[in-house]
Order: C-alpha cells, then structure tokens, then sequence
C-alpha cells in the first residue's frame, strides 16, 4: 500500500514521482507538447505501440491486399481473438467470452436484443437515471423494436441526490416482472464504482439476466467476472485503454450462452466452417465472436493490441494502486488549497467504490474548464458543474497534478473564469 500521509509543496510532488514504480511507461507515450493532459477518461493519449501496431496493420494491407486475411496462419481473419487474449486478464474471463466488435452502443443493441426475452409476465427493463445516455437509448430502442411500450416496460431507479447510485434500491426494484438489468460499473460523471458482485447474485437470485456498461472502468479497475458472473458486459477501448478514437468496443458473453443465435446476426458470427458456403441458415459460432456482425475494422482494431501489451505488462493492480493514490492525492490537494475558492468533489473517497477520476466540483465548473484549457491543461467538463480530472496511472505525474492545482487555484482567485463566455459549444 503506498504511503497516504500526504504533504503540501512541489517537492513532495518530486518525491512521490521519484518513487513511481510506473513511471517508466510515460516514455511509451506521447504526451502532447507543453500541456497537462487530464482527460484519459475520456480519450486515452495514442502510445509508441499502438502505432506500431497500427503501422504493422497497414503494412499488411499494402504489402498482401485480399491475402491479409490468410497471412500468418489467419490471424487478422481472427483478430478479435487475438484481441480477446490480451483482453482477458483485464476482467478475469476466459478469451471465448470475449468479442471485439462494433461500437459501444451497437454492442449494447447486440447483447441486450440477444439476451432479452420477454414474457407477459416478465419483460421490464431495470435501469439507473444516472448513466451514459447512449445506454438507456439502445434499451429503448430495443423496447420499441418488440413492439412494447417504453414507460411500461423501462423501470428506472432514481438516484436519491443526482450523484450516486443507492445499490440497495437497486436491489428492491428488482420484482418478478423484471428481465434484463443494465447498469454502469463506474458512473461517468460521479466515478462511483459499483458491487457489481453484489447487484448479479441479486439479480441471479430473482432470475433476471445482467449487464454492465465498463466505458469508466476497463483498464483502470480490475474486474473478476469469474467470480461475478455477469451474462454480459460492453465497453469502448478508447478511454483507458488508449485504443484510439473511436476504437471498435469490446463485448464479453457469458459462457453459458455459447450457441445462442445473437439479436444481430451477421455472417461474420456464423461458424467458420461453413460462413463460406455462404448458406442463408445462420449457423452461430459457439462463443461470443457469434456477436460479430460484418467484416472486423481491422484498422480501427490494430492500436489496441499495441496498447494493451502496455497495459498488461504494467499489470492492472499497479495501475489501479497508483490510480488510486494519485486521485487521493488529488482529494487531498482539493481539500487543503481549494475548498475556499467554492470547489469540492462529487465522487466516493472510499478506495473500494472510487473509479479512476475525480469529478471536481464548482458553480462556475464550465468557464473553469475554458480557462485551464486555456492554461494548456486538458480537462473534460461535464454538465451541470462537473470537471472529469483523471491522472492516467501510465502517464501522468504528481508534478502534473500538483500543476492542476496551482492553476484551478489561480484561475478562482483571479476570477480569470471571467473572461471566457459562458455560452455551451457543441463539443466540450
């Protein structure tokens, strides 16, 4: 366990960053030029090995054309394997249970159109008021698509403050009309980390299937789904785990449904041996490459293998003990120079139910967020008063953090906020 007496003054800063076991991977990186990148949680900083990765993909393209799915014994025709094994050990599941396929929301279309199956009797669709929107869009369509009502069948759990989950009114609301759950493991705005072990017994115990949204959680918190057992869980690549803009999303089936023909079918599900023959007869793969729909987006795939050798080789409980520290590090910063300039924070303090962020809290959150950028310090605001500071176990430093704080410091003091508009932009 590192030391947690923390102190205040730069040097302090220095030392923890001399003793950083991970400090050798920030070389594997590359940091933007004269700026203090905090927005990992939102897009991970492209790596040397991603690019190499990438690089290595459009070699084999140029050099081997329609041969690139023959080379090497088919290993871009099976990619999502390859993928699937550097994969695993971030969520302690087998590489069968895992696909790397589609977007984030096309693949909580997939899983949840694939496992959802409703009864008159048991057919409702358990959800929170607090996650990523994008989820709660593709359970309504997939509502509307089997023609049942959406404010009969969704049964949303209201959050008591706005802030958090109650995961014990989770559990209440989980009646015997209820089928399928969808839940965030870290909520993106509060990085409240939720008992994804407890919530699955739960809703095992009422016979209800279970999925998670790992968008706020891959990469920087360790997952044990062979002890939790979720049937399914989706997730992007880009965030922590620096697999690019828009990299394609990862999807893990539960073994238990190895055979079931997906909500989605597509021929690049359908068993290897006979998705040539090209038959009409959808014949899905027994494990969860059955959730594949069209040709892989090799390119868009190829970072993350480069990227994940990184995170493997770093190991996740390294990275998740110095996520950890450097956000408590961040708290405690917060709270000895920032409080009296209005700021304080949303998210857990305790290490058990904290994501990998900080969420940073001030009335003027917005125009803040314009004047650190401004600063060349690289936040991710969101609404309504909420700043995202997530210093990336990988590559980020105490000297940065302790850098962040000066400037949120002068920022209020100077009410250098002031001189930026207040006025939303499409992207922020």
């Amino acid at each position: 366990m590192l030391d947690r007496n923390f102190k205040l003054g730069m040097d302090y800063a220095l030392e923890l960053d001399s003793k950083d076991s991970l400090k050798k991977f920030r070389s594997r990186f590359y940091m933007l030029e004269n700026k203090i990148y905090m927005d990992g949680n939102s897009l991970g900083l492209c790596s040397k090995d991603a690019l190499d990765s990438l690089q290595n993909m459009i070699n084999q393209w140029k050099n081997y054309a329609i041969g690139i799915w023959n080379v090497e014994d088919s290993r871009y025709y099976h990619y999502s394997n390859v993928l699937a094994e550097l994969l695993a050990p971030l969520i302690n599941a087998t590489p069968e249970e895992i696909c790397v396929t589609g977007t984030t929301t096309s693949t909580i279309h997939q899983a949840v159109s694939t496992l959802y199956k409703p009864t008159d009797k048991k057919y409702k669709i358990l959800v929170d008021d607090l996650n990523f929107p994008t989820d709660r869009y593709a359970v309504d369509s997939v509502v509307r698509l089997k023609g049942l009502d959406i404010e009969d069948t969704i049964k949303v759990v209201k959050s008591p403050d706005g802030k958090l989950i109650d995961e014990d009114a989770i559990i209440e609301s989980m009646t015997d009309d209820v089928a399928l759950v969808l839940l965030p493991a870290v909520l993106y705005r509060s990085s409240q980390l939720l008992n994804m072990k407890k919530i699955t017994h739960a809703a095992h115990k009422k016979g209800i299937i279970i999925g998670w949204d790992l968008c706020h959680s891959i990469g920087s918190v360790p997952h044990d789904f062979k002890e939790i057992q979720p049937d399914f869980a989706v997730w992007c690549n880009y965030k922590y785990l620096s697999g690019g803009p828009g990299a394609t999303a990862g999807v893990y089936l539960n073994k238990k449904y190895f055979g079931v023909v997906p909500g989605l079918a597509g021929w690049f599900g359908n068993k290897d041996e006979t998705q040539f023959l090209l038959r009409h007869t959808f014949e899905p793969e027994l494990n969860a490459t059955s959730l594949q729909t069209g040709t892989p987006n090799l390119l868009s795939m190829a970072p993350l293998e480069g990227a994940l050798k990184i995170y493997n080789e770093a190991g996740l409980d390294n990275l998740r003990e110095k996520s950890l520290h450097i956000t408590a590090y961040l708290m405690y910063l917060i709270d000895e120079r920032l409080v009296k300039y209005g700021y304080s924070y949303d998210n857990p303090t305790d290490d058990d139910i904290r994501g990998g962020h900080v969420s940073l809290v001030h009335d003027e959150a917005y125009r803040i967020s314009f004047a650190l950028k401004a600063k060349n310090i690289v936040p991710d605001y969101r609404e309504p008063n909420v700043i995202r500071l997530a210093p990336i176990a990988l590559y980020n430093t105490y000297e940065e953090v302790y850098k962040l704080v000066d400037a949120l410091e002068e920022i209020v003091a100077d009410k250098y906020y002031e001189e930026f508009s207040k006025e939303r932009l499409l992207v922020y």
